[in-house]
């Protein structure tokens, strides 16, 4: 046998056993994006100076480092909305293989990613928002948000039903610990009239970092409204917030994964 020969057998008897090692009850993601190869095509659009107030910034706002996704936000961006009270640096949705995923009625997806805030993203008196779930056809929403806040000097992290009645808390945690660090994130959606949410927030990466809160809850107004339910990421913000807490900031987001399960 030659030492080509021997090699190939040797390849094929490892990938036959890593087919036969691999459990069958793990689901593939449906959405996994590489952002040195995917760049922004990984999404079905941003939302960055729609009013084009920056066109110097063009191109700026959202960019690819290396393994990760930076959201770069001015304190003096102003969205086109809100009569200039407010400013954004957000994607919208998940594409794969140039198709857009779509969260129905019904259906259960469990979407995460690991993110980065630094301490110069505060948390505020207004709202705060770091993700956001909508409908895109009405722009109904947001159903969901992971919300920074602020309570007196203590900064908060909450996922939130924010279109529940009394929009209640999923689950909340204190900001300042999560901080200059990659975190995860994991929300298990199930969308509907009366949809279930879960949040898992890890301090740290990895299935071993410590679950610094979670929560589940059930009765949550999440509704595709005949369309569908897309995910936000970036910095959605009130700029009427104490101008101490409106600073030049930015978040970062890698290993995006939503599974459909």
């Amino acid at each position: 046998m030659t030492r080509r020969v021997a090699l190939t057998a040797a390849a094929l008897m490892l990938v036959s056993a890593g087919v036969a090692s691999a459990d069958p009850n793990v689901l593939a993601p449906a959405w996994s994006p590489n952002p040195a190869t995917d760049g922004l095509k990984a999404f079905e659009g941003i939302e960055v100076d729609r009013g084009n107030k920056f066109p110097e910034r063009k191109g700026k706002y959202i960019v690819v480092q290396g393994d990760y996704y930076r959201f770069n936000i001015w304190k003096n961006d102003r969205d086109t909305t809100g009569g200039g009270d407010r400013q954004r640096t957000e994607s919208k949705g998940m594409v794969q293989n140039g198709s857009a995923l779509k969260l129905k009625n019904g259906e259960t997806w469990v979407i995460s990613y690991e993110m980065y805030m630094p301490s110069s993203l505060h948390g505020t008196s207004k709202f705060t928002h770091i993700f956001q779930t909508k409908t895109p056809s009405t722009n109904g929403g947001p159903w969901t948000t992971l919300s920074l806040g602020r309570s007196g000097s203590t900064e908060t992290i909450k996922a939130r039903a924010f279109s529940t009645s009394g929009a209640p808390d999923i689950a909340s945690g204190n900001l300042a610990p999560l901080r200059d660090k990659w975190v995860t994130v994991e929300w298990t959606i199930t969308p509907g009239g009366s949809g279930t949410v879960g949040f898992v927030l890890r301090n740290g990466t990895g299935a071993n970092a410590p679950i610094a809160f979670q929560g589940k809850r059930s009765g949550v107004r999440i509704p595709d409204e005949g369309d569908y339910i897309r995910p936000k990421w970036g910095i959605y913000r009130s700029v009427q917030s104490a101008s101490s807490d409106i600073l030049d900031t930015y978040i970062n987001f890698r290993n995006f994964t939503a599974t459909k399960k």
